[in-house]
Order: structure tokens, then C-alpha cells, then sequence
């Protein structure tokens, strides 16, 4: 089975630099651009399974790069971003010293209040690509979010702590993994 991972396209939240979790921002136009040109970086590859966050921007990048219809867009709210509490939609620049330090050492310091532990996105997301796994499927797709791909990143490269954070996963940028028993082995980066 081939695992191909990107995060969404552009929003005007993501433009702003502001922290956006869980509140569902749609694609702007550049957003729906990096969607179309992740989709021509990757033709002519046709999945049998597309999944995606159910968050808007999400699904309509599962649209354009699967070339799908929503209607067979697969949602599952394991695959959705980090919860990010009262530091949702705060400037990136102006978090406070909490809040700054995890977001540099998140493998190593503790999450603050409010804010979603990385142990709970390391496990939704690994039983999420777990019970997928499990499916018969060639090539498969999975449209969501910075946070989540960095915990997939993790469990399918084996890290200890579950997570890679490092670097920091780009709209549209698309990661191959090809998954054989349980095993996994990152195959290309379409940037």
C-alpha cells in the first residue's frame, strides 16, 4: 500500500499567522491553487481511498488533489488538528512563554492547559493509520492538518516519543510512504 500525506491548501487564517486548530476555515484562492498544482505534481495517480479531516479546508484539498467528488471523500475526526484551546486563532508571535517553548520542544515539554497532549494526537492518529492499514487499498490519501502529519510522520518513521515536528509539514506538500506489514518506508516528497 502506498500512503500519500499532505496538509491542506492556504486559508486566510494560515495567512494571518494565526493558530488555527479546530475552527473551520475554507481554502482561499491561493489555497485552491496549491491543491491543483499538488494534483498535477502527482499525475497520474489514482486512489482508491481518499480520507480527509472533516474541516472544510481539508476536504476541499481532498477534492482537488484526489480528484474526487466530497461525496467520496472519507472523514475521520481522528485526522482532525491539534486542539489548541485558548490559543486558538492567537498570533504565533504573541503566544506567551507556555505556550512558545512547547511549540518548540513539544517531544519534551508538557502541553498547556487547554492545549491537546501530544500523546493524545500521537494515539488517534496511529489507530486511525492502524485500522486503515487494514483496508485493501493500493494507493490511499490523506488530506489534514501541520499537528496530525507530524504524529503520522512519527509513527511511520518509528520514533520513540511518536512524533516528528521537525520540519514543519507545508499546504500542499505531499509525502509518499509505501506501508508493507506494519512497516514503513517514506518513498518520495512532491513539494
Amino acid at each position: 500500500m502506498k500512503i500519500w500525506i499532505t496538509r491542506h491548501g492556504q486559508t486566510n487564517l494560515n495567512k494571518k499567522h494565526l493558530m488555527q486548530g479546530r475552527t473551520n476555515e475554507p481554502l482561499n484562492d491561493t489555497g485552491r491553487m496549491q491543491a491543483r498544482e499538488a494534483r498535477k505534481r502527482i499525475e497520474p495517480i489514482h486512489f482508491d481511498a481518499v480520507y480527509a479531516s472533516p474541516l472544510d479546508r481539508a476536504i476541499e484539498t481532498a477534492c482537488i488533489i484526489g480528484d474526487v467528488p466530497k461525496e467520496q471523500v472519507i472523514i475521520d475526526e481522528r485526522i482532525m488538528e491539534m486542539e489548541f484551546g485558548r490559543y486558538e486563532l492567537k498570533k504565533y508571535t504573541g503566544m506567551g512563554l507556555k505556550m512558545t517553548l512547547f511549540w518548540l520542544l513539544p517531544e519534551v515539554l508538557p502541553s498547556p492547559k487547554t492545549v491537546e497532549t501530544i500523546d493524545s494526537l500521537v494515539s488517534r492518529s496511529s489507530a486511525f493509520l492502524s485500522e486503515m492499514e487494514q483496508k485493501d487499498y493500493d494507493n490511499v490519501l490523506i488530506v489534514c492538518h501541520g499537528g496530525i502529519i507530524r504524529a503520522l510522520r512519527g509513527y511511520m518513521e518509528d520514533r520513540n516519543n511518536g512524533i516528528r515536528w521537525r520540519p514543519k509539514p507545508k499546504n500542499c506538500e505531499i509525502i509518499e510512504y509505501e506501508s508493507i506489514h506494519g512497516k514503513h518506508r517514506k518513498i518520495a516528497d512532491y513539494k
